[in-house]
């Protein structure tokens, strides 16, 4: 007799693998999704995990087996491979006494995210189970509900049952349709839409409304074609604002239509009555405001919705110091937000304005801000113009109620000698920018000094003037304050020189505007 063949079957018999000193210490329970899934994976990848921290030529002999067994195994349960019937036995025994699965988990598995952006993987087990739970109570009333509504056109149509009754809903039937709408409304929103549905017309929360479409006028030859779902909402708008209802799901209705076009000041109006008829807390709206008005950064209704909220909400604030200067605070950070965004926005600044007054915001952070914005920019006419009403609109150091053009003796001398000598400084940076002469003008009008105070620093601007060879301008705002200073002096040559100098050779596009001014100095 031939002797035995010595060949090895295709698959060994490899023993259980030992347990590893990892796998035989109790491990803490997963504190996420993630975590769990992924300790599942490994159990479902045997040897996975060592492969991962020493690599494949680390593992024993047995532990490569169960390895090549758990690998091979998808090809011979889908019947990808064919074995000897004596082999496959073989290898059935040893996967089961592996104890492999037939089916393994893959890494990194993806759960989604919530309504709010937030990964599903991060969730705690307990509240993934919750969410499980209303996901399942969906799934089932969803059904109940498609029932319900194939029996309803049952009904429509006049279907006999198998005993010939006719399909009757009787008003038990109706009620628990209509409190299972309400369920299904609430689950929706508290796991996917957050309270945005798709359509308002099949919204249980919105079953007793009756909307108000819009009317075109018959053949109209400019007929808005709006989005059906704009067209939808509006519709809804119409009929709460009609019935002049104010609750929870009308704010939801106004974010909904906000979030289409920001820029319907109706929406805004109405989102306000009932911000302040709730009495939603001001910090919740100013939270939302903060995000549209990232998004829609040339909005002028965001602003006008925020000083509305901060005037309803200040009376509530107004004798705890505390609440007012942790406004102060968050609302002077977000308008550096905007601004970081945007540097001249009119709309943030004319906000930042009334908020200065509002909250009495006269101080040296908001001083220093402005300062800041400026050395980033010296032409930022809108951070000089605030740097005025700062210094020179503070209750305590200026007249109430007294015009930025005028003269105002409350204002110190010593902060008028500072603002000029701050303008001298940011002019000489940047001598034709007419936003630091401007500020100069104004800082002299409100302190009563003449021109006159700085004809010599505006001089140094100007070399040898009416010598067509020799003259050099560098600021023509620097001649126009040279010409009111040598007319205040009494000086009218010297004062008409500089104006026909401005309308020959160095504004000539004023050219009207500065012969007018040269009349002016004939009759003063």
């Amino acid at each position: 007799m031939p002797p035995k063949s010595t060949t090895r079957t295709a698959v060994s018999k490899a023993k259980n693998p030992e347990p590893s000193k990892e796998d035989t210490q109790p491990s803490a329970e997963p504190a996420s999704v993630n975590e769990l899934s992924k300790r599942r994976y490994y159990q479902t990848n045997p040897v996975t995990k060592r492969i991962e921290t020493d690599g494949l030529p680390a593992l024993t002999p047995t532990e490569r087996q169960t390895w090549a067994n758990a690998q091979f195994l998808p090809r011979v349960a889908g019947k990808q491979t064919n074995l000897p019937a004596k082999v496959e036995r073989e290898y059935w025994k040893q996967v089961a006494k592996d104890n492999l699965p037939i089916r393994s988990l893959r890494k990194g598995y993806t759960w989604g995210s919530d309504k709010t952006g937030r990964d599903v993987g991060e969730y705690t087990p307990e509240d993934f189970e919750a969410r499980r739970r209303k996901q399942d109570r969906l799934a089932a009333l969803t059904i109940e509900h498609e029932r319900f509504l194939s029996r309803r056109e049952l009904q429509e149509r006049g279907v006999r049952d198998r005993k010939g009754n006719l399909y009757v809903l009787t008003e038990e039937d109706i009620e628990k349709e209509k409190s299972r709408r309400k369920e299904m409304a609430q689950l929706n929103r508290e796991l996917y839409d957050g309270g945005r549905p798709s359509r308002y017309a099949t919204d249980p929360e919105w079953d007793d409304v009756v909307p108000i479409p819009a009317v075109e006028p018959e053949n109209a030859l400019a007929a808005i074609a709006y989005p059906d779902d704009y067209a939808e909402a509006m519709s809804y708008l119409r009929a709460v604002m009609a019935a002049e209802e104010c609750s929870p799901r009308c704010l939801r209705l106004t974010e909904h239509i906000i979030s289409m076009n920001a820029a319907h000041y109706t929406v805004w109006l109405y989102r306000f009555k009932i911000v302040s008829t709730l009495n939603i807390p001001a910090p919740d709206e100013i939270a939302w405001l903060n995000e549209v008005a990232l998004a829609h950064l040339k909005n002028y209704q965001i602003w006008h919705h925020r000083q509305l909220i901060i005037d309803h909400y200040y009376p509530q604030i107004a004798s705890d110091a505390d609440a007012l200067k942790k406004l102060g605070r968050s609302e002077s950070q977000f308008i550096t937000t905007m601004l970081a965004e945007d540097t001249k926005n009119y709309h943030v600044w004319s906000y930042r304005q009334y908020l200065v007054r509002k909250l009495n915001l006269f101080n040296l952070p908001e001083l220093l801000s402005t300062q800041n914005l400026i050395e980033d920019d010296v032409r930022n006419n809108s951070a000089w113009s605030h740097r005025f009403l700062v210094v020179f609109s503070d209750p305590e150091a200026s007249t109430p109620g007294s015009h930025a053009t005028e003269y105002d003796a409350k204002v110190p001398a010593a902060t008028v000698d500072r603002e000029i000598a701050y303008a001298e400084e940011k002019i000489a940076l940047a001598p034709q920018n007419q936003a630091a002469w401007n500020y100069l003008r104004g800082v002299l009008v409100k302190g009563g000094r003449k021109m006159s105070e700085v004809k010599s620093f505006s001089e140094g601007f100007v070399t040898g003037l009416g010598d067509e060879d020799a003259e050099e301008v560098k600021s023509s705002h620097a001649l126009d304050c040279l010409a009111e200073a040598y007319l205040e002096e009494g000086d009218k040559e010297k004062a008409n020189l500089c104006l026909e100098r401005l309308a020959t050779r160095w504004d000539p596009i004023r050219a009207g505007y500065w012969k007018y001014r040269q009349q002016l100095v004939e009759v003063a």
